[in-house]
């Protein structure tokens, strides 16, 4: 089972998009998904058609009792292979009920271990703020991607982003592969352009080479509840996740790298 988490501590850059779209083009892969919604607005939960002001069985029931079994908490979507582990917005409560309570931090990774078996892929949608949820992520994946909206101020979130990360490495004494995904980008824009461009230069080695467009399906698919890849395979959204997705993969197709 591979777990990729998808964080920034910045909103607005596109990670539940990366993440359902992400999630949809691997279960029409039939591999078999699991979605795990760490943010307390619950964007992700929403999207699959749960309401995160009423759902009780939530992830945040494994928080409660410090770990246990996922299962009974797992909701299937009505997408075949493609299932979700429901966010309620009683998460936001978490840090201050917590405190300083030691062995948080692990309760995700604990709790992904008893489903292993089951599943293929998870993908952790984090909330954008660091705090015991983005904690419990870092610690749970074994691959982060930290979606970048092309515009200058996105640039400070992946900043805090970088720090956190290295300070979660220090604590799990190992290297946390990252992929830098250029979002939101508008080529028509010179935010846009110069943004990217900085991405490229600064973190040459970890920006992934091509970006994800501005697409207005994308709100489409969210009114409709879908992966906009599964309800419009031939948009330039859905073919750029489908790109992205190859190149997780290790098999990435011949991509069009947006020029600078």
């Amino acid at each position: 089972m591979k777990v990729w988490a998808i964080a920034n501590q910045k909103g607005g850059v596109g990670k539940t998009t990366t993440a359902i779209s992400l999630g949809g083009l691997l279960a029409a892969r039939k591999q078999h998904t699991l979605l795990v919604d760490l943010d307390p607005h619950g964007s992700l939960t929403t999207y699959l058609g749960f309401d995160p002001d009423q759902v009780e069985d939530s992830v945040y029931v494994l928080f409660q009792k410090s770990g246990g079994d996922p299962a009974p908490l797992i909701r299937s979507s009505k997408f075949e292979c493609l299932d979700i582990l429901p966010a309620s917005t009683a998460l936001a409560t978490l840090d201050r009920q917590l405190g300083a309570k030691s062995g948080m931090g692990l309760v995700i990774f604990r709790a992904l271990a008893q489903v292993a078996g089951r599943y293929d892929y998870v993908l952790i949608d984090c909330p954008p703020m660091l705090g015991v949820l983005m904690v419990n992520a870092l610690a749970a994946c074994e691959r982060l991607l930290i979606p970048v909206q092309t515009e200058f101020l996105a640039l400070k979130g992946l900043e805090r982003m970088l720090h956190t990360l290295a300070m979660i490495q220090r604590s799990r004494e190992t290297v946390l592969p990252y992929v830098i995904v250029p979002t939101l980008f508008d080529r028509r824009t010179r935010a846009s352009l110069q943004v990217l461009r900085e991405l490229r230069e600064r973190y040459p080695a970890r920006t992934w080479d091509a970006v994800i467009p501005i697409d207005t399906q994308f709100r489409e698919a969210s009114r409709a509840g879908a992966p906009l890849p599964l309800l419009h395979p031939a948009t330039r959204g859905s073919r750029a996740y489908e790109d992205l997705l190859d190149y997780l993969l290790g098999t990435p197709r011949v991509l069009k790298v947006a020029s600078v």
